[in-house]
Order: C-alpha cells, then sequence, then structure tokens
C-alpha cells in the first residue's frame, strides 16, 4: 500500500463513463474538487512471482490513518473471499501509515493484527528501512570507520564509498558534503542488486561497524527491525543497538526533527533538549485524571517512548477527571482504555501499557528514564521504588492531587547537571572600551541589564587587545597584563553547568524543602505536608479515605495529622487539615491541569537537563474555590450542609461532586460561556469546560469563536486537533467577566476581571516594543535582529506592498488621482514602485526574474555598502578625533557573487522564483541551474557617486524620508497617465508565510539577512531562529498552557460560586523554567467621584431615547447637576461649547440619532440597539469632572428607519 502525491487533474474515462481525479472519500468537506493525493493497493504472490493493482483511491490531501486503515482491511477482505491467504502488508514509514499500525495495535513485541481469524504481518519496506538507518546515523553524528570495506558482500558500495570521502580516516557524517555524498551512494547502489534477502547482512554491518560519537544520557531499547526472507515461515528479528532517529511523519520523511511540528517547542528548549529528549523512555503509574494529564503532556513534547502502568480498572470516579475515559469504559483497565486515543497525540513517540504491578525488576528490565507515580495509594512499596531509582540513575517524580490540595517531589539522583538554569537567551552587547590596569573595567554600550555579579562571559571580534578572544568563559573581570584595547568587541554570557544532589524521597519526607508556590499561604505548606501522610494512616486505619464533607472522619482524621505535626514540632493549620479531609476523595479537573503540566515540565526537565528542577517539594492549593464558609480556627464549615450533597449517585460528576456538592454541579451546567480563540489554550480551557459540566445542563452553553486555520505547529501543543485537522478553521460595555490568560514559552500569566470589583483588562497595558531606528537598519546594523528585520521590510516592500500599489493602480482608474492627494512624499515613493512594477523591472521570463534577482543581489550587498564606504572610509574620525567606525557602529565590506557562496545562490533562486510567482511566470525550481542562470547576468561596474547623502541619525533618516521632489513627481504622473500600456498585465501581492517550507518566503529571508550579516561582519542565524525573530514566531510548549489553563479554570469556579470577595481570586504568574509561581489579587477598580456619587469603569449614565440634544443636555443638568461642554460618538463631535452658533442651535432642535447619522454621515447598523456617547462636563462649580459614558437606547421604532 502506498500513498503519493499526483498533480490535480480530473478527467472522463470513457471506460468506466465517470470522472477520475476527484477525491474517491470526502475527509474534509465537498469532495468535487481536484484530488492532490493517490492511493494505490496492489498484491503480490509468494509462492509464485505475479503482482496485480488491486485498487487506488483519489483524495484531496493525505488520508487519515483511519480511512486507510479502513480501505486496508476491506482490500484484505475482498482477497480472502476469493480464497487468498494473505500472510503480511507492506507500506513505508510516513506518519499516516505509522498511525494505520498503531490503529491495528502492531507493537514491536507482537507485531502482527488479526483480521477475520487470520494472523497478517505488518512490514515497512526495505528501502525505507535502510533509510531510516541512515538518517538515523546522521542525526547522532556516527562515525563510520574506513575498514567498513572489509565486507565481501558490499564491495561496491565500499568502493564507491572509499571513493566519496577520499579515503579519510574517519568522517563524521554530520557534515553536510559528507552527507550529501553517502546519500548518492545509497541511490546509486538501490538498483545494484539490493535484495530484500540481504538486508539483514547490512543490519548486521551497520549494527557491528557503526559507533555512536556521543552517547546521550541513559541507555535504550534496541529496535526491533523484522527481516521477511520467507513468508511461509516465522519471523525471526533481528536486534539492531541503535539509537532511535527523532521522528518519522510524513511531513518530514523521517530525516530528524519535525520542525514544523515541533518548531514553536523548539523555539523554547534548543534542539539538544529535543535530541535528549527523543532518546528518553518514561513511564507514567497510574491513569487517572492526574495521570492522564501527565501522560498527554509528555507524549506531545516528543520523547522516545511513555509506558502507561496501571493494573486499575475504571470507575464512575475516574469519569470527571480522566478525558480519555468514557462510561462503557467502566470496569475496564484504565491504561489499555486510553492506550488509542494518547497514541493518537504524536505518531513519533511509541506508547505502551504494563498491567504489571511497578517494582524495582519492572523498571530496570525496560531501562526507563524516569519514573512518574500519579497514585500513590496504588503504590504499596512507594519508598522502595523511591530508592531504587535513586541509587539505579533513574530520576523519580511524585505528583499528586487530592480535591483541591495537589503535592509534587523531585528526585533527579545525588549528581544531576542542569545545562541552562533560567531558559533565557545569553544577554550579548557590545563593548565600548577595556581598560589595561590589573582589575580592568569593560564598559559596555547599551544597559546592562540581564548581566550579574558572578555571570561568566566571552569575548569576540576585540581589536587591538586580542587576547579576550575566544577565551575560556571567565567571570566579570579583566585581569593580567594585556595589549591596548583600540575599539571593536561583542561581549556574550556564557551559560554554565550547574550541580544538584537530590535527596531520596525517603529522607525528603521527614524533612522537606520546598519551593513556595503562594507566598499568600505560607502556613498551608507544612499542613498539607502533614495532611498527606495523615491521610495514609487514615488509610491504614479505616480501609478507605474520609467520607466527603463527613464530621466524624475529619474529626478522626484531625486528630491524626495533629500527631504528626506534635512530633514533626510543627504548628497545623486546624482548618486546612478539616477541609482536607472533606474533600481529599474527589478530583477536580483545573487542578489536575495545573499539576499535571508542571509535573510533566519537570519530566522534560530531568531527560534534557534543561532548566532548574523543581528542588524538591511542591505543595499548593485552591481552597478559596470552595463555595463555602469554614469557621478560620477549627475548620468547621459555617453554612447548613447535608452530607448526601457530596455523595455519588453513578454520575460522571461523582469525584467532583465529593468536593463541590450537587446543588453546585447543577449551576455550573446552567453556565453560559464564550470562548474567544481555539489555539492551545482554547482546547486545554475547553478539555477542562467539558470535565467540569460547564455548560453541560439544559439551560447551558459554551460558545466557541476562532478566525485562525489549523497550522502543523499547532499539533504539539492543540491536542484536540490531530493532522487530517490541518488547514480547517479553527468586556466592559457588556459587564461580563473575564478570565484571560496567555503563554510566552515556559512563562505564563492569567488575569481576573470581574465587573463592579476589578479594573478591566485595558487598565493595564505592557510596555511598547522596542523599535529599531530607520539609520541603524539601513546604514548601521550591528546585530542578527536588525539584519532580519531588514531583510523582512524587503521581502514585505518588493512582494507584497509595490505589488498592491501596481495592482490598485491597475485596477483602479482613479488610483492616481488618490495617490496624489496623499500628504508628504507618500506619492513620490507609491509611484515610483509602481513604475518599476510596471515598466521599468517588468520580467518578459524566467530569465528577466532571474536578472531581477542578480542586479537587487548586487545593489544590496555591493553597490551600497561600496557607497556607504565611499562616504566614511573605514579609516574615518569624527570631530573629537575617535574612530567613526567604532561601537554600535560595524565597518562593513562588500560581497562578490560566486555560485560557490550558498548565499548568493539561495537569494537568487528564491528572489527569482518569487518575483515569477508576482507576475504569473512559471517557476524553475532547479537550485543549481537558476545559480548559474544568475552568474551569467552582465552586471554593470559600480562607481560610487559624490554627493549623495546618508543618514546618521534618526532625525536626519526621517528628514530624508519626508523629502518631496515636485519635479520628479510631474515625471512619474506623466509617465504612468496613459493606462493603455498596461493592458493585460496581472501582478499578485505575496503575503508571508513563515509555516510553508515550499513557498520559499524564509529562503528568501534567510538568504538576505545573512548576506547582510556577513557585509558587517555579524553571527550568522539558522533558518529556525531567523523564523522565530523576522516571523514574530512566539514560543510555546503544551506543558505551560495546561498549567495556565488550569489556573483559568480555578478562577472561573470561584466566579460560578458566586464569591464577591477580592481577595479570594488570584492573578497569576508563572515561570516554568526556575520554578516560579506568583499570585495576587486582582486590583480593585479605581473609584472616582462628582459631586457626593461615586463610580468606577464600570458605571455608565443609562439614558432611554428618543430625545432631542437639547432634551439630553437639560436632562443631565436637571437630573445630575451637570453641565455638558462636550458630546462625542466614537470619534464624532456632536455638540460643543465652541461650536458655530447657528451649527449649535439647529442641532440642539434635531433627535439624537439624526445628529448621530448627518454628523458620522453613515447609517446606524441594524443590530445595534444602544449608542455610547462620551461626555465632558463641568460640576456646579463650573470646574471640569470626569464622568461616566452614557449608554443611550434607541427606541425600536427608529431600529429600522
Amino acid at each position: 500500500m502506498d500513498e503519493t502525491d499526483i498533480t490535480p487533474l480530473i478527467q472522463y474515462n470513457k471506460y468506466l463513463d465517470a470522472l477520475e481525479g476527484i477525491p474517491t472519500h470526502a475527509q474534509n468537506g465537498s469532495i468535487m474538487t481536484a484530488a492532490d493525493h493517490a492511493l494505490v493497493i496492489m498484491v503480490r504472490g509468494l509462492t509464485t512471482n505475479w503482482k496485480y493493482p488491486l485498487t487506488y483511491h483519489f483524495s484531496k490531501s493525505s488520508m487519515s490513518p483511519q480511512l486507510l486503515k479502513s480501505l486496508l482491511l476491506q482490500s484484505i477482505s475482498s482477497l480472502q473471499k476469493i480464497g487468498l491467504q494473505v500472510r503480511a502488508t507492506v507500506v513505508d514509514q510516513g506518519g499516516s501509515n505509522q498511525g494505520v499500525y498503531k490503529l491495528l495495535g502492531v507493537t514491536m513485541e507482537a507485531p502482527f493484527f488479526e483480521h477475520n481469524n487470520n494472523k497478517i504481518y505488518a512490514l515497512y519496506d526495505v528501502p525505507h528501512l535502510i533509510k531510516c538507518i541512515r538518517n538515523n546515523l546522521f542525526n547522532y553524528g556516527f562515525l563510520v570507520p574506513v575498514d567498513v570495506g572489509n565486507l565481501p558482500e558490499h564491495h561496491h558500495l565500499v568502493g564507491e564509498y572509499s571513493a566519496e570521502i577520499m579515503k579519510a580516516e574517519k568522517c563524521q557524517l554530520q557534515d553536510a558534503y559528507r552527507m550529501d555524498k553517502f546519500n548518492k551512494v545509497f541511490k546509486r547502489s538501490s538498483g545494484k542488486g539490493w535484495a530484500w534477502t540481504r538486508i539483514p547482512e547490512v543490519v548486521q554491518a551497520v549494527e557491528k561497524k557503526f559507533v555512536p560519537l556521543i552517547q546521550p544520557k541513559g541507555t535504550h531499547r534496541p529496535y526491533e527491525v523484522v527481516i521477511m526472507t520467507d513468508l511461509t515461515r516465522e519471523i525471526e528479528p533481528i536486534e539492531v543497538n541503535i539509537v532511535p532517529y527523532y521522528g518519522s511523519s510524513a511531513n518530514n520523511n523521517g530525516a530528524g526533527i519535525d520542525e514544523n511540528l515541533y518548531s514553536r517547542q523548539r523555539y523554547v528548549l534548543g534542539e539538544e533538549a529535543l535530541a535528549r529528549m527523543a532518546a528518553s523512555n518514561i513511564l507514567i503509574s497510574g491513569l487517572g485524571g492526574l495521570g492522564v494529564e501527565v501522560a498527554k503532556n509528555v507524549i506531545l513534547s516528543g520523547v522516545k517512548s511513555v509506558t502507561l502502568q496501571d493494573a486499575t480498572t475504571t470507575t464512575w470516579d475516574d469519569l470527571c477527571s480522566q478525558f480519555y475515559l468514557r462510561k462503557a469504559d467502566i470496569g475496564k483497565n484504565r491504561a489499555e482504555q486510553c492506550l488509542k486515543h494518547l497514541s493518537e497525540l504524536n505518531p513519533d513517540v511509541s506508547v505502551l501499557t504494563s498491567k504489571e504491578p511497578l517494582t524495582p525488576e519492572l523498571i530496570g528490565k525496560e531501562k526507563y528514564s524516569t519514573v512518574v507515580v500519579t497514585e500513590s495509594s496504588g503504590v504499596s512499596n512507594l519508598l522502595e521504588i523511591g530508592n531504587w531509582c535513586h541509587d539505579n540513575g533513574v530520576s523519580f517524580i511524585l505528583a499528586e492531587t487530592k480535591g483541591l490540595f495537589s503535592r509534587i517531589f523531585c528526585d533527579f539522583g545525588p549528581d544531576f547537571s542542569v545545562l541552562d538554569v533560567n531558559g533565557e537567551n545569553p544577554v550579548t552587547t557590545l563593548i565600548a572600551g577595556v581598560t589595561k590596569e590589573e582589575q580592568g573595567v569593560v564598559t559596555c554600550l547599551g544597559s546592562p541589564d540581564g548581566f550579574q555579579d558572578g555571570d561568566f562571559v566571552k569575548f569576540f571580534e576585540v581589536q587591538g587587545m586580542t587576547e579576550l578572544n575566544d577565551h575560556p568563559p571567565i567571570q566579570i573581570e579583566v585581569t593580567g597584563r594585556m595589549t591596548n584595547y583600540i575599539r571593536g568587541g561583542v561581549v556574550t554570557q556564557v551559560k554554565m553547568v550547574k550541580k544538584l544532589s537530590f535527596k531520596r524521597l525517603e529522607e525528603s519526607i521527614a524533612a522537606p524543602v520546598y519551593i513556595i508556590a503562594d507566598w499568600g499561604k505560607l502556613d498551608h505548606t507544612e499542613t498539607i505536608n502533614i495532611a498527606s501522610q495523615a491521610l495514609d494512616a487514615f488509610v491504614n486505619q479505616h480501609s478507605c479515605r474520609p467520607r466527603p464533607y463527613n464530621a466524624e472522619d475529619a474529626d478522626s482524621f484531625v486528630k491524626i495529622a495533629a500527631k504528626l505535626a506534635t512530633r514533626r514540632e510543627i504548628t497545623l493549620n486546624v482548618k486546612v487539615a478539616r477541609i482536607f479531609s472533606f474533600i481529599c476523595s474527589g478530583q477536580v479537573c483545573p487542578m489536575n491541569g495545573f499539576v499535571g503540566g508542571v509535573a510533566a515540565q519537570e519530566v522534560m526537565k530531568s531527560v534534557s537537563g534543561k532548566f532548574h528542577p523543581l528542588c524538591q517539594w511542591m505543595f499548593f492549593d485552591s481552597i478559596e474555590c470552595l463555595p463555602f464558609e469554614f469557621d478560620g480556627e477549627t475548620g468547621a464549615v459555617m453554612s447548613t450542609l447535608d452530607e448526601t450533597d457530596f455523595q455519588g449517585s453513578g454520575s460522571r460528576y461523582d469525584s467532583q461532586i465529593a468536593v463541590f456538592g450537587k446543588k453546585f454541579q447543577r449551576t455550573l451546567g446552567d453556565e453560559k460561556w464564550f470562548v474567544v480563540g481555539a489555539g492551545a489554550i482554547g482546547c486545554e480551557l475547553l478539555k477542562n469546560f467539558a470535565m467540569l459540566g460547564l455548560g453541560g445542563g439544559d439551560k447551558g452553553k459554551i460558545f466557541v469563536t476562532d478566525m485562525d486555520l489549523i497550522e502543523r505547529s499547532n499539533l504539539n501543543r492543540q491536542f484536540l486537533f490531530r493532522p487530517k485537522d490541518v488547514g480547517q478553521a479553527k468586556c466592559v460595555y457588556y459587564r461580563k467577566p473575564l478570565l484571560e490568560s496567555g503563554t510566552l514559552g515556559i512563562k505564563g500569566s492569567t488575569q481576573v476581571v470581574n465587573p463592579n470589583m476589578t479594573e478591566s483588562y485595558s487598565s493595564s497595558q505592557d510596555p511598547p516594543e522596542k523599535s529599531i531606528p530607520i539609520c541603524t537598519l539601513k546604514n548601521f546594523p550591528n546585530a542578527i535582529e536588525h539584519t532580519l528585520k531588514w531583510a523582512r521590510d524587503l521581502f514585505e516592500g518588493i512582494f507584497k506592498q509595490s505589488a498592491e500599489n501596481a495592482a490598485q493602480f491597475l485596477s483602479d482608474p482613479r488610483y492616481l488621482e488618490r495617490t496624489l492627494k496623499l500628504p508628504g512624499s507618500q506619492p513620490l515613493e507609491i509611484l515610483e514602485s509602481v513604475k518599476k512594477c510596471l515598466m521599468d523591472d517588468q520580467p518578459k521570463d524566467f530569465q528577466g526574474c532571474v536578472t531581477w534577482a542578480r542586479l537587487l543581489w548586487e545593489d544590496s550587498f555591493n553597490n551600497t555598502i561600496q557607497q556607504l564606504l565611499f562616504n566614511f572610509p573605514p579609516d574615518q574620525t569624527t570631530s573629537t578625533g575617535q574612530p567613526f567606525w567604532s561601537a554600535p557602529k560595524r565597518c562593513p565590506k562588500a560581497m562578490t557573487f560566486t555560485t560557490e557562496d550558498d548565499l548568493c545562490v539561495d537569494f537568487v533562486f528564491a528572489g527569482a522564483n518569487l518575483r515569477a510567482e508576482m507576475y504569473g511566470i512559471p517557476q524553475v525550481r532547479d537550485r543549481t541551474l537558476v545559480g548559474n542562470m544568475g552568474a551569467a547576468v552582465h552586471v554593470p561596474v559600480f562607481q560610487p557617486r559624490t554627493g549623495v547623502r546618508i543618514a546618521l541619525t534618526e532625525a536626519e533618516a526621517q528628514s530624508q524620508s519626508g523629502t518631496l521632489d515636485s519635479d520628479r513627481l510631474e515625471e512619474l504622473k506623466t509617465t504612468l497617465k496613459n493606462r493603455v500600456d498596461f493592458q493585460g498585465l496581472k501582478i499578485t501581492p505575496i503575503e508571508f508565510e513563515k509555516d510553508d517550507d515550499s513557498n520559499l518566503h524564509m529562503d528568501f529571508i534567510v538568504a538576505a539577512s545573512n548576506a547582510r550579516a556577513t557585509n558587517y561582519s555579524i553571527e550568522l542565524a539558522d533558518r529556525l531562529k531567523s523564523k522565530l525573530i523576522a516571523g514574530k514566531s512566539i514560543p510555546a510548549i503544551a506543558t505551560t498552557t495546561s498549567v495556565m489553563s488550569g489556573l483559568v479554570c480555578l478562577e472561573l469556579i470561584k466566579r460560578v460560586g458566586g464569591e464577591t470577595n477580592i481577595e479570594k481570586y488570584k492573578n497569576g504568574f508563572v515561570n516554568l523554567a526556575l520554578p516560579l509561581f506568583g499570585f495576587s489579587e486582582p486590583i480593585a477598580a479605581l473609584k472616582l467621584k462628582y459631586h457626593d456619587t461615586q463610580f468606577t469603569l464600570w458605571d455608565r449614565f443609562e439614558v432611554q431615547g428618543e430625545m432631542t440634544l437639547k432634551e439630553f443636555l437639560d436632562h443631565f443638568k436637571d437630573r445630575y447637576n451637570l453641565e455638558i461642554t462636550m458630546l462625542s460618538q466614537g470619534v464624532c463631535m456632536l455638540y460643543s461649547f465652541f461650536m458655530q452658533k447657528e451649527k449649535r442651535e439647529e442641532r440642539l432642535k434635531s433627535p439624537l440619532v439624526q445628529v448621530v447619522r448627518e454628523v458620522s454621515r453613515r447609517p446606524i447598523e441594524p443590530h445595534v440597539k444602544a449608542l455610547v456617547f462620551e461626555l465632558c462636563c463641568n460640576d456646579r462649580d463650573g470646574e471640569d469632572v470626569e464622568v461616566p459614558y452614557v449608554r443611550y437606547e434607541i427606541p425600536p421604532s427608529l431600529l429600522n428607519n
């Protein structure tokens, strides 16, 4: 079975009397469109040599694993019906095919599936097996000894390979040139008799001859490569001990990290951390609500394998927080029932299950990197497990939730290395000067923010005091005798490895070291720790947990906790301990979301060394969510509660009812909420809403809005989406509460906005982004951010803005007239770009596009630099005698075009093809051919001109951009007046899209930026970093979204419960890298006053229309003793005291709705039921006074007029 791309084409088949080329299976809407994929299923004989095409299908986009599985099984059934015995299926290793085999239950231990009582082996085709071995060697830096030639069976391969590497003693395949040559060897060898029966020899040769350059942390389970030489006998697997390659989805062809899938996470963690994670095996014990949350986040992160260990069967209590279990799963094993759903999250991760008890033997047998326990009650030997992990180099994490209480413990062993403590980008700044004293001083340009005492730094590009360059990292000081500093240099912060030693669980329980999760609850931390241990003692005595809100059980529980506290010399918070007893039998999904996100991030830290681990305990609660009041000392419930209201009744919400009660559950069901955005946080919110039962009642509703389309990078965080969904469509005035949350990589924040209580969302604003001065961008860049911004502006200017101007000129006969009315120099700039597009630079064919791109390269990276150096030579000095080319300026050098330089070829290749797309000219995607075409273009010799002004400051740049050449404008107007010359010409503007690697947008920007960086001796940026900066990509990771959505939903519970005390609400800030958690109560709405009336931004004047403007003014004077001096609606001034008398008198007589229509010159839309007016008023003393806005309700009789 194989799927391939096809050229979209619909044609009539006269033999079948049918149209071919349209999708035969509609996956995403209408099928009446040309298909771009075809699936072919062939059947081949084993005992005799024959093959036959069995069936074919067309589809729009790649078929989903579910559809492929259905078509495969249908085909097998059809063959069985005619008497053929199907013994095996063969597919390539694309992501969809891997998904098919997972759906069929194929594993390494059981490489087959059953259909109609027949065992059918699942195979991958041999060329892809070889390809995956090759990619694996590339990705992990394997070495190839030249004595691979000792294998006589493969002398043709050895000979060609030896010739390609020129008999080098050793070569590292990571080198791009070697990789390309080795790839060609495989391609040539494919036609030289490589038979299926010979593949075992290849695998054995690989196992014997290829040795890893760097062995990643931990040991790994070997792959089993199933070799089939005779399908009439049993399979004999061959074990190959090689580290698995990272990713095998269809989008990355099995070659390394799938950048589109993991790009946002890669911005957060970096490539090294991702590679370490890809080689790690994780065991998660306990698949309840918290366990599945941890599993979801870890699987999305892209580890090698996740084993779900759970011997427990599903009960009603699981259904309110375990989002992959249903009513039909009750009585079945939890891990097995959610295996399918978790496997679908990431086809690159092997997800397994185990019903064996959690023992050291189980952990040691499978060689896990990290073990996570989410239900300690199900692990009788918890301390033994913790000790074994500590002694055997396995990271151990304990994470638990009990109602609205939680705890997390981490033990990463006695010697753990943190490679990056905080995850912040290293600080880099330019050097202004270095003194030569014994304790020298390095002076940097700009703000020193980011550097701290004791930081280690490295120096580069220092002229004069060259001893600093490439010196090993040193602390911030300069010592010893050095030569004189002349100029230049860059200082960069260096991340140093931090060593940590963790205590084992057994030691840490008695004397816990913990971080504070909420500084407003300092006395809760020790009590939650004691209560967690008291729960184990209570269960041992009573064989069950305390019953929800049972006073007798709570008394017994508090006594146990008090004894433990006395023994530890700790002051017990009786209220917190009692509430713990009341709700510890329940589960709350948002709490699992918060804790599961934190725990999953700790898993990633344990295997990657990225970010500082949690040392070692964290206790967190959110008991302020409870809609009841408790006595501050005894914890007794102040309200009259019926214990039966908290007892289960065979409902999916039983475990949540144990916390909040049935009455509150009904209230949740009747809620109506609006979710703005179905992105990463939106998906998590919808999950939490569904598990809470929010809006699930007869009166409730959840509304979702999102205008964006699903991208492949979304799949790494937005767990409700699958690959088949890619490309699909995803408060103050109304006095509604707003729960806002946001993430930036590993950081996140939440904000609660409550009507009549807190400030609004817009009451505070983020600081504006720092802008780059125009003169810096145009002439004096000193950082890669400057060259990337310049490259992005170049792209927008020539492929979008200029094209839009030209397209509008062609389509709008009045465009020239309207353009000439624009202010400043805009008419000249726009018409210049139109003339270039339509006349000067218009290509007739692809050669014309190449010529344009080649001349643009020459002008940008050679001529402009020569002119700059002509105006300001390298030895130029300022009026004070200082070198002109000193920090922050970098002295540039012109580039020379050559096909040997990839930057030159890449720029012309991408630029020419984008130009062709803009003019509708067929593109040429042969990079070498286009590069040679560019090299053959005749380029005039450039001579610098005198009298050219180059802006040195922002003010000069602004001044030059505002200068208008009237004569040139008149010339352009005359030239472009005859529109007949452009008939038939069509220009298509290009909208920048960073995530489509085939459109050459990022290719152009990377080449342009790095070429300009080469001009100015700035360190080049790879594609990923360029996409992050130029594409303004936002780093994101699933764990942060899980944490923040959990916190937001806890605030939602308070709102639904009718909480009116602002101190109970929490705005949150989280940095999982440190880790740091900060909570504060929302800022109260600012209170203002007019006369004796107090108001906030939530207040307003309600006025019922219709009335004349004079009646409106009199209404405020008579009722509120306020004189309106100005009245506006939007940007329209309806009335003012300085208005001309005639106009004022006329408006005073008119109805307000009529005044609004006349002044705005627009009709009032039918859906508008009320108008908003802003007032300027004087009080009774004639002083200006601030007042609320006015909501003016339009009478129904006027709505349709």
